[in-house]
C-alpha cells in the first residue's frame, strides 16, 4: 500500500497516517511505502507518525521521492524510524535541530548568544530520542546527533555511504524491485520482504483529512482568521445585513480551530487586531496619516510573526502579507467612511424626512391649520398668520403637529 505526504507534517498528515496504517492491516498488506517531501513540522505530530510505524507489524518503507525533495527536520526523524528507508537521487536530509517557536525568558547573563536552558533540554530530548530510532533500526547514530545538535545535512549518496539510510532508488519501480528479497527486523522478527509482481494500492486521503490538511496550512488559518475580521466588523457596522455575519462567524470558528492545532505566536496575533484597530482610527481621528501607517506596519509584521516557518515548515507567505495589509487598509478605510457619510446624510424616509418640504394650506380654524403635504393631511401651527391655498416649508415636527412658516413669494 502506497501514501504520500508532500509538505509540512502536521495533525493532518498524523491522522493521514493513522488511516493508512488501519487500511493496510484490514487488506492484509505486505509493505506500507511512505513517499516523503517535507522541510520539517510539528514535533508533536512526527511522534504520533513515528509511534504508528514502530508499533505496526507491517514492515513501513520510507522512500524521499521524487527528486529534488527532502526529508528535513521530522523528514529525518521518520526516515530513522522506518523499517526501512531510502531515498532517490537528488534528495536530502537533516537539519533536525528542534525549533522552540516561544523564546524563552531564560538567557545566559554572561553571553546573549547561549542558548537558553529550556532550548538545551528540547535538543538533548531530540538527540536521545533520534538515537533510539538509529538503535532500533541499526543506522548511524553518530551522524544523526550532528543532525540534531549541528543541523547537519546529507545528499543521498553520502547518507547511504554512512549508513543513514538502506538504499537509493531513481523510482518507485526501482524501489520495488531492489526490495525484494531484503530482510528487516519488524516488531522484533526478521522479515524477508517479497515485491516481485507485487500490487501497488495507492490510498487517497478522505474528506476529513483533506480539510483537516487545509485548514492547518499556515496560509489558510491566515485567510479564515482575517475573513472573521472583516466579516462580523461588517455586520456589527450594518446590522441585518446577515451574509457577512454568517460568512464571518463561520471563518471564525475555523479560524478558531485552526489556530487551536497550530502553535501561533500570540504577540503576531495582537499586532495585527492593533493594526487593524490604528487603521480605523485614521479615518475617525485626523492622525496625518501617522495612525494609517502605523496600522499598516503593526498589520504586517503581525502577519509574519504569527506563524514560524521553522516550527511548522512553512509560514504565511509574504505576498499573501503585503496583498491583505494593503487590501485591509483600503477596506477599512472605505467602509468607515461609508460609515461616517451614512450618519450624516439626509434622512430619505420616515416623518423626519418632511422636515425641510413645502406643503399647501387646506384649511384655517382660528390658530389652527390643516396642511397637506405628500398626499396627507397634517395639523400644523405658525407663528405668522396664514391663509388657504399659502404655501408653507415644515420647520419641525411634535407630537404628530407640524411647525411651519410661510414661503414669501
Amino acid at each position: 500500500m502506497k501514501f504520500s505526504i508532500d509538505g509540512a507534517i502536521g495533525p493532518a498528515s498524523s491522522n493521514y497516517v493513522k488511516e493508512v496504517m488501519a487500511s493496510a492491516k484490514k487488506q492484509n498488506a505486505n509493505i506500507i511505502l511512505l513517499e516523503l517531501n517535507t522541510p520539517g513540522g510539528l514535533s508533536t505530530s512526527m511522534r504520533e507518525i513515528i509511534q504508528e510505524i514502530l508499533s505496526s507489524n507491517i514492515p513501513v518503507v520510507t522512500y524521499v521521492y521524487p527528486k529534488g525533495s527532502r526529508a528535513a527536520s521530522a523528514g529525518t526523524y521518520i526516515l530513522y524510524a522506518s523499517h526501512v528507508a531510502a531515498m532517490s537521487p537528488g534528495t536530502n536530509l537533516g537539519a533536525a535541530t528542534p525549533v522552540n517557536m516561544m523564546p524563552s525568558s531564560e538567557q545566559a547573563d554572561s553571553n546573549a548568544s547561549k542558548t537558553s536552558t529550556l532550548e538545551k533540554k528540547a535538543i538533548n530530548d531530540s538527540m536521545a530520542y533520534i538515537k533510539s530510532l538509529a538503535q532500533i533500526n541499526d543506522r548511524n547514530v553518530s551522524w544523526a546527533l550532528e543532525a540534531v545538535k549541528e543541523s547537519k545535512s546529507l545528499s543521498a549518496k553520502d547518507a547511504l555511504k554512512n549508513n543513514v539510510i538502506d538504499l537509493i532508488a531513481e523510482d518507485t519501480d526501482d524501489l520495488i524491485h531492489k526490495l525484494n528479497g531484503m530482510s528487516v527486523k519488524v516488531s522484533d522478527k526478521n522479515i524477508t520482504l517479497k515485491t516481485d509482481n507485487a500490487t501497488i494500492i495507492t490510498f487517497e486521503a478522505d474528506f476529513k483529512t483533506r480539510f483537516l490538511s487545509i485548514v492547518s496550512d499556515p496560509n489558510m488559518a491566515y485567510m479564515f482568521l482575517l475573513i472573521a475580521i472583516y466579516g462580523i466588523f461588517f455586520e456589527l457596522m450594518n446590522p441585518g445585513a446577515i451574509v457577512p455575519g454568517v460568512v464571518g462567524a463561520i471563518s471564525a470558528v475555523i479560524a478558531l480551530y485552526s489556530l487551536n492545532i497550530l502553535p501561533f505566536n500570540y504577540a503576531g496575533l495582537l499586532l495585527i487586531l492593533l493594526g487593524i484597530s490604528f487603521m480605523i482610527a485614521e479615518v475617525l481621528v485626523a492622525g496625518f496619516g501617522v495612525l494609517g501607517i502605523g496600522g499598516v506596519i503593526s498589520f504586517a509584521f503581525g502577519s509574519v510573526l504569527l506563524f514560524d516557518a521553522q516550527t511548522l515548515g512553512s509560514s504565511v507567505s509574504i505576498p499573501l502579507v503585503i496583498s491583505f495589509t494593503l487590501v485591509s487598509l483600503a477596506f477599512f478605510i472605505f467602509v468607515m467612511k461609508l460609515f461616517i457619510g451614512s450618519r450624516s446624510a439626509k434622512i430619505v424616509s420616515g416623518i423626519e424626512e418632511m422636515i425641510g418640504s413645502m406643503a399647501e394650506v387646506t384649511d384655517v380654524k382660528g390658530d389652527k391649520y390643516y396642511v397637506h403635504c405628500h398626499g396627507e393631511t397634517w395639523s400644523a401651527k405658525s407663528q405668522s398668520k396664514l391663509s388657504v391655498g399659502q404655501m408653507v416649508e415644515i420647520l419641525n415636527i411634535s407630537d404628530l403637529i407640524l411647525e411651519v412658516k410661510p414661503i414669501k413669494e
